[in-house]
């Protein structure tokens, strides 16, 4: 990969993984109610679902969402849905690391963090974007692999940084009803995030 080619992949990455998102939003919260040891299964469902996304995409499944745009439709109808349950879940949290609710008794887990990922709009169109910017045609298999190494180097420091932040801010939250309250404004931001994406078309 050439260095002018690969410096605009890291800065592609640290920006996309970065910015505030569904993803992150979910980091933020679960750093705040669970600390970082209990949300590294986020984390790594996060990152690994997403590459995993972008392999998808790489071989072969992008040219099937642009010859099938119902399928990209149908994705943001279950991203919807399951951002709905989960900003639910959040929302009714009682407390900081509550245990007194079935709703968030526990953190959100590897399998359902890489899921979601699966039906997140914005990661399919970071997915296809990185898979056509950031490849070589004369060696694609070799490219798309170190491209999808480059972004996992950079992706899963930068999303930990959200979990981090909630770890930091537990304790400013951890008084009265913080905790709630930082939860429900979470639930409305989680369900924001994703209007734009929601809007958007694969083209």
């Amino acid at each position: 990969m050439p260095q002018d080619t690969l410096i605009a992949l890291i800065g592609f990455a640290f920006v996309m993984s970065i910015s505030p998102g569904p993803g992150n939003f979910l980091l933020l919260a679960s750093g705040v109610n669970f600390g970082l040891r209990r949300s590294i299964p986020l984390i790594l469902g996060i990152s690994l679902g997403f590459l995993t996304m972008v392999f998808c995409v790489g071989v072969g499944l992008g040219q099937v969402l642009n010859q099938f745009p119902i399928v990209y439709t149908l994705l943001k109808f279950l991203c919807a849905a399951y951002v709905l349950w989960l900003a639910f879940r959040i929302a009714r949290s009682r407390s900081i690391g509550s245990r007194d609710h079935d709703l968030l008794a526990q953190p959100i887990s590897f399998q359902q963090a890489a899921l979601f990922q699966l039906v997140n709009p914005k990661a399919w169109a970071v997915a296809l974007i990185v898979t056509v910017s950031y490849t070589n045609p004369d060696c694609y298999l070799t490219s798309l692999i170190l491209m999808i190494l480059v972004f996992a180097i950079v992706n899963l420091p930068s999303i930990s940084v959200w979990a981090v932040s909630g770890v930091a801010l537990k304790r400013i939250l951890g008084e009265g009803r913080r905790g709630v309250i930082f939860n429900i404004f979470m639930a409305f931001l989680l369900v924001g995030s994703m209007i734009p994406v929601l809007l958007e078309s694969i083209d």
